[in-house]
């Protein structure tokens, strides 16, 4: 897609006055892992907090990940690890500050300050251990992804790939009991990574609006990560957000043979979300990966390369016929009202 400098314009701007936040990004690995492994400090301001302004954001999600070579013995230390790194960071860097409502998130836009919430992907610091969760709410987590690609005591994650496995399970009795406690609680549950069984459980047994923190449409990339029609507007009678996904290998079903998707062709999964269920239920969940996978030696998938290139994705909804009042909800006002309804 050709962006012409009107266009562009009216994306910007629309980054630089609306409230703009991204449902999903590692975060927190990242800064454990630089800290950690790599015996640095101040990371967020010297590594990211430039190229996060640049972008427009106020609402940073971080997720809680960890990777597999860490599961199970070590998930709960590693969990409590990125936790007291990322309270190094917020000492370090008073630009980001940790918010555990809706109401500290507002106060940190009207103060000049970026927003930080807390997730989990996965459950696997918890273990079997339900008390645990208390003590991760209170330690400020508000978010509880039930499963990673990959199975623990609570749920059945889906791959990113198909690949040879037994019978699929959804949630457990765990997973059921989790899931209440997290309502109980006041925190939001995210379906992005469970399998369609789990979905489907969770569907039944929960009765609060739930996200798909970054996931896409399996209509238009069928991969099991994505989301069917029909799951979309299960979310969408919940009340419920999706956020769009930056990797390629979600965005199309060639992305691995011909190079990285661009932002027009990510908003193309935007545009079927507001078909299937209303742009009201639709944000960013850029899940940025690149980082890991450079690192790794590995070619950069990202369709959108990191924040202060999200403009271009804007650009991308607005060609696609979305509205300025449309835009605005999925820059960042649609997740807000989202955590208004679960977290308060």
């Amino acid at each position: 897609m050709d962006i012409t400098p009107e266009l562009k314009e009216r994306a910007q701007a629309l980054h630089r006055n609306c409230f703009v936040a991204d449902a999903h990004y590692d975060l927190l690995n990242l800064l454990a892992a630089k800290r950690l492994e790599g015996e640095r400090t101040d990371v967020f301001r010297t590594d990211y907090l430039e190229k996060i302004r640049a972008g427009g954001v106020d609402l940073l999600i971080s997720s809680i990940f960890i990777d597999d070579r860490h599961v199970p013995e070590m998930a709960l230390r590693r969990a409590l690890d990125q936790i007291a790194c990322m309270h190094e960071e917020l000492a370090q860097c008073p630009d980001l500050v940790l918010c555990r409502s809706v109401g500290e998130i507002r106060a940190a836009r009207a103060a000049g300050k970026i927003a930080l919430l807390l997730s989990f992907e996965g459950a696997e610091p918890l273990g079997n251990d339900l008390n645990l969760l208390r003590v991760f709410y209170e330690l400020g987590v508000r978010g509880i992804g039930i499963a990673w690609s990959r199975r623990n005591y609570a749920a059945d994650g889906c791959f990113f790939q198909p690949r040879r496995e037994g019978r699929k399970g959804g949630l457990t009795d765990f997973g059921a009991r989790l899931a209440d406690e997290a309502e109980r609680l006041g925190m939001y549950l995210d379906v992005s990574h469970l399998n369609d069984e789990g979905f489907w459980d969770l569907c039944s047994l929960t009765k609060r609006p739930f996200i798909a923190s970054h996931s896409n449409c399996r209509a238009l990339t069928p991969v099991a990560r994505n989301l069917t029609d029909e799951q979309i507007a299960a979310l969408a009678q919940r009340s419920g957000v999706m956020g769009m996904n930056a990797c390629s290998d979600f965005v199309r079903l060639d992305a691995n043979g011909a190079g990285r998707a661009d932002p027009d062709e990510l908003a193309a999964h935007g545009a079927h979300v507001k078909k299937v269920a209303g742009a009201e239920h639709l944000c960013f969940g850029f899940d940025f990966c690149d980082e890991f996978r450079i690192g790794n030696g590995r070619e950069p998938k990202d369709a959108v390369p990191f924040y202060d290139e999200s403009w271009r994705l804007t650009a991308g909804l607005l060609a696609r016929g979305f509205s300025e009042d449309e835009v605005r909800g999925v820059l960042g006002e649609n997740l807000l009202n989202f955590l208004e309804r679960t977290i308060g």
